[in-house]
């Protein structure tokens, strides 16, 4: 039988583990301590395994089909969700890792040896006040024309032309 917002409201924890189980091998994992989270049991390369869909309230019974869903539909392709998401977790690192603003922090730590300290302050400043609110966060190999026009335009509307031009 599958499960309903009102029954998921109504259970209580327990004083050991309960699953609530929905259907195509997802269930409410409740603690003893009060917790709840949707979990999704499935099969890869003849091994169990599972897969957190996130936490309830904060993932609804909705949102943890859709996610359930998604999964299967890894499954069928051939690709392990758990793997999928493993994979994803580390581009995202990666990107973090090369971000406008960490690559842009490495090159003022290489260039301040050659700087005065007033320079390197000036450089630090326009990049710390201009660019890296608007595309700091941004990967490195993800900007281009359309990022830094923006960047430029806001720039000139500020009068501050020779900073653009730089």
């Amino acid at each position: 039988m599958a499960l309903s917002d009102t029954a998921i409201r109504k259970a209580k924890p327990a004083e050991k583990t309960q699953r609530l189980f929905d259907g195509g091998g997802m269930y409410l994992e409740i603690s003893p301590s009060g917790g709840k989270w949707w979990r999704l049991k499935y099969r890869f390369g003849g091994k169990e395994k599972r897969l957190s869909l996130g936490t309830y309230p904060d993932t609804s019974l909705s949102d943890a089909r859709n996610r359930r869903d998604a999964a299967r539909k890894l499954l069928a392709a051939g690709a392990d969700p758990g793997q999928q998401r493993k994979a994803e977790k580390a581009a995202g690192a990666d990107r973090a890792a090369n971000s406008f603003e960490v690559v842009a922090r490495e090159w003022l730590a290489v260039k301040q040896p050659e700087w005065t300290p007033g320079q390197f302050a000036k450089e630090r400043d326009r990049l710390e006040n201009h660019a890296f609110p608007r595309i700091g966060a941004l990967p490195v190999a993800n900007i281009g024309v359309a990022e830094i026009r923006p960047l430029l335009m806001h720039l000139v509307k500020q009068n501050h032309i020779e900073q653009s031009h730089r």
